[in-house]
This record gives C-alpha cells, sequence and structure tokens, in this order.
C-alpha cells in the first residue's frame, strides 16, 4: 500500500493542505483565505478560531479531493506564518486576544525604548536577531499587558503561548502536545540559538513567565498524534517548520553556502551555514536553518519588502499593465541599453539597508522610455536587491555558488537570466515549486521513516530550468554601479 503525507501550510492569508505520496509526488492541494484584522494603523491581527477552522476545513477537503482516509496518511508535517502570537486558555484552547500577526508594529515604541536602554546588542548575540517588533516576544508582552487578567493569569499557569505551528499542533491533540521546532523557536526573539533552550535574562527582560512557553523539539519528532475524533483516526505529527526553513528543507539546500530565495510579494533569501551560527556584519538574521537528531543547521536570512508587489504596482496603481503574466514578454521588448531604475522603497527598505524612510524612485526616464523599459526596470530591482543580499553574505565569508527560487515570480524566465548574469552565480528552479509544503513533508517523511536520509531527498529534488551567467565583470560592475547610486538617492 502506499504510504502519503499530509502537509499542513498554515500562511499569512490563506491555509492550505497538500498531500504528497511516498516519492514526495504533489496528489492533490485545496486552499482556504480567511479575513485579515487590522484595528489601528499599523496593527494587523488574526482570529486564531479562523486560523484552525481553515487549517481544518482543508485538511478535510483534501482527503476527500484526493479519495483518501486519514487511516492512509502515514504522518502530518507542519509548516506556518512565523513570529505570529497566539496566546490561550490551558484548559479550554480558548485564545484570549487575536493572533498578532508578524506584520504588526504595535509594539514599535517599545522595541526602541529597550534599544535605547542598551539591550540591542545582547538580544542579537543570543538570538541571532535584531531587536524589532517582527518577532514574537514583544507581542507575548503586549498581550499580558492590555488583555485584563492575562499576566496575573499567565504567572499562575493557566495561559499558554505559541507560535501559528504551536497552536495547530496543541488543537490536533486536543491539548497533549504544548510543543514547537527549533526554526519557530528562533524567531520568538526568546530562544538562545546556541544553547538551543529558552533564555532565562531573555524572559525576564520581556517579562513572560517561563510556564506558557512549549517544549522545543527537533524539526522531525514525535509531536504527537492527532486526536481521534478529528479525521476519524489518529495520524502522526511527525515534522514542523517555519515557512522559509520548510522552503530551504525542500529545496534540499543541506550543503553549507547552498541558497533559497522565494519570490512573492516579497522576496526572502536564506542561505545554509552549517554548523556555524555566523554573525552578520550587514544586519542579516542568524536562525535555525533546521535541526535533525538534536544537532543545528544554522542560516543567514535577508528579507526585501518588494518584489511581486512591484508589479503589482504596475498593474493597480499605474495601470500601465493588465496582468502579470505580461511583464516576462514586455521585459523583452525593453530597449538593452535603457538606464531606467526603479527603486521600490514602497514601504522603506530591508536588508541590508534597514531605511523604514526610504521611498520608492523610478530614475533615468527620457523621451523614449516606453512601458517596456520601465517593466523592466521593476524586475531588474528585484534582482539587484538580491545581489545586495548576496553581496552582504559574501562579505560575511559565505560563498553562494547556487541559488534555488521558487514563488511567482520564478516563473519568469527573463528574470531569472537577468538575475544570474547580475549575482554571477547560477540560478535553479526546482520542477515541484511547492516547496514550503514539500519542506514539512520532508519532515515529516523522515521521522516516520518514508526518506531516509537527507542524501535520499537531495537525490529527488528535480530541476525544471537552469540559468547560468553569460555577462562579463565589466558589465556587471556597470549594473551594479547604477543601483547603488540610484539607492543613494533614496536613503534617508
Amino acid at each position: 500500500m502506499k504510504s502519503y503525507i499530509l502537509s499542513i501550510d498554515q500562511g499569512t492569508t490563506s491555509s492550505r493542505a497538500i498531500i504528497f505520496d511516498q516519492d514526495a509526488q504533489l496528489i492533490s492541494r485545496q486552499q482556504q483565505e480567511f479575513e485579515q484584522i487590522f484595528p489601528s494603523d499599523g496593527w494587523v491581527e488574526h482570529r486564531p478560531q479562523d486560523i484552525l477552522d481553515s487549517t481544518l476545513a482543508t485538511c478535510r477537503a483534501v482527503l476527500k479531493s484526493a479519495n483518501l482516509s486519514a487511516a492512509n496518511i502515514s504522518a502530518i508535517g507542519i509548516t506556518n506564518q512565523r513570529e505570529t502570537t497566539i496566546v490561550w486558555d490551558k484548559e479550554t484552547g480558548e485564545s484570549i486576544y487575536n493572533a498578532i500577526v508578524w506584520q504588526d508594529r504595535r509594539t514599535h515604541q517599545y522595541c526602541s525604548t529597550l534599544a535605547e536602554q542598551g539591550h540591542g546588542e545582547m538580544i542579537t548575540e543570543k538570538t541571532g536577531l535584531l531587536l524589532d517588533a517582527y518577532f514574537s516576544a514583544s507581542k507575548i508582552n503586549w498581550i499580558l499587558d492590555n488583555v485584563e487578567g492575562a499576566r496575573a493569569r499567565a504567572e499562575a499557569g493557566e495561559l499558554l503561548f505559541g507560535t501559528v505551528d504551536c497552536f495547530l499542533l496543541w488543537h490536533l491533540t486536543a491539548g497533549a502536545s504544548h510543543a514547537t521546532d527549533a526554526t519557530n523557536a528562533s524567531r520568538t526573539m526568546l530562544f538562545n540559538i546556541h544553547s538551543q533552550e529558552w533564555d532565562k535574562e531573555l524572559l525576564t527582560l520581556f517579562n513572560i513567565p517561563p510556564a506558557m512557553l512549549p517544549e522545543v523539539k527537533d524539526c522531525a519528532a514525535d509531536f504527537g498524534t492527532t486526536a481521534r475524533e478529528i479525521f476519524g483516526e489518529s495520524i502522526p505529527i511527525a515534522g514542523i517548520a517555519g515557512d522559509q526553513q520548510a522552503a530551504l528543507f525542500g529545496q534540499a539546500c543541506f550543503g553549507i553556502g547552498m541558497a533559497k530565495s522565494t519570490y512573492g510579494t516579497g522576496c526572502f533569501l536564506i542561505i545554509n551555514t552549517g554548523d556555524q551560527a555566523i554573525k552578520s556584519k550587514h544586519r542579516l538574521l542568524t536562525t535555525v536553518g533546521y535541526r535533525l537528531n538534536g544537532e543545528v543547521s544554522y542560516a543567514l536570512e535577508g528579507s526585501i519588502f518588494i518584489a511581486g508587489a512591484a508589479i503589482q504596482w504596475l498593474r493597480d496603481g499605474l495601470k500601465i499593465i493588465t496582468d502579470a503574466g505580461e511583464v516576462e514578454d514586455l521585459a523583452r521588448q525593453a530597449n538593452s541599453d535603457s538606464q531606467v531604475v526603479m527603486v521600490p522603497a514602497f514601504t522603506g527598505l530591508g536588508a541590508p539597508h534597514w531605511d523604514p524612510n526610504a521611498r520608492g524612485a523610478i530614475f533615468g526616464l527620457t523621451r523614449d522610455t516606453g512601458i517596456a523599459d520601465i517593466v523592466a526596470a521593476a524586475l531588474k530591482a528585484v534582482c539587484y536587491q538580491t545581489q545586495d543580499l548576496i553581496s552582504a553574505i559574501e562579505e560575511d565569508n559565505i560563498k553562494l555558488d547556487t541559488l534555488c527560487v521558487d514563488g511567482g515570480m520564478a516563473n519568469n524566465n527573463w528574470m531569472l537570466q537577468f538575475l544570474s548574469d547580475l549575482t554571477a552565480v547560477k540560478v535553479q528552479r526546482p520542477k515541484l515549486v511547492e516547496t514550503t509544503a514539500l519542506g514539512a513533508a520532508y519532515l515529516a517523511g523522515l521521522q516516520v521513516g518514508i526518506f531516509q536520509s537527507l542524501d535520499d531527498i537531495s537525490q529527488r529534488w528535480q530541476c525544471q530550468a537552469e540559468f547560468s551567467p553569460n555577462w562579463s565583470d565589466e558589465q556587471r560592475l556597470k549594473h551594479q554601479q547604477l543601483w547603488h547610486q540610484s539607492v543613494a538617492k533614496v536613503l534617508t
């Protein structure tokens, strides 16, 4: 009988469930969006019940669509939006406040105060992260201080904290398992990535009772089994990783220097640094890539705020295109000598610049500039920003030789060739682009014996298209200088 793995991919705007078979082939998928809540300027929330309900609905729907039952599923893997924070009642499982989403900025001032008090360096040393409202610690603190009675209840041991994976796991196991994995723990700003444990000094700083926190396990581990009443049969939950780390795993980036870049609304580039937690000199994040059998593989991560969102702006803002599918053909029509540069700093610039006050601009316009040149400039901007991250990584003494890409923009061959030419790095697009869900499935499959080793997984990775650099160093330098000159004009 064939073995199947159910992969839960709980994202920021939707929940998805995907079934893979024992050969890592995609069998069926289902997706359900849920409401985004914006109570105030810069605040972003989800209803935890919506997260749970949409997850269960897609799991049941995908089993039905694949004509399978729970008895056919060997294991469940979970991957999730990272940093999003939920606090719930230990007995009832009901959240005491909405989930505060990773994008939420309500604790920015609190984090700024901690930075002014000189805590930033200590936090970075222990966690590999920058002191920022992005991460979970300040969000937990806010809930405990702003929900009536919450702090007293937490100190009495009545409340639990978890990232989305942990919340789902608790409910899937009917409260039997309060656990997370090392990748999600590493994004809370409470986890010492060197000692691999919750850090007492950080818990004291953020005033968070240790009893709230989940047990931290390997990414492939025994996380418990689903309660029988949920799917009709109990299913082992055997793998968990945060979404970007799951994509790294799904791309089989297991060697030092192997990297993946996901091109969605924004872009996340993660590079494997092996057993070394390298501290970036360029404000990249040091994080847990994955942990197996107690052994940690670390990673450096850089974030680009605007990638696909630049194309959305051309469509919805400027209205110079009607569909994102047009951009590759238009880019091919652009003047190859065009000096038009777009700096898409619509919400500031991310790594390595970290300038929240920078704003977007288009430079180099002439009378013969056309729509094709502007479209090409938007695609080039994504590549230029990726080059900034790669330069930062290489200046941190990590050599990148191949970049595995995924996400919607990775289907654009013109952009990937430009990216390879610009960065002097080989770019590979996999045959199966559902790398995040696949990574969770691989982790679960490793734990239950469907997949035997990392080598076994690596051999299953299939390249759908490869792009190799063709430019001379002189051409490359010319483009990089043009970009740096343009960026300098928008930095504040």
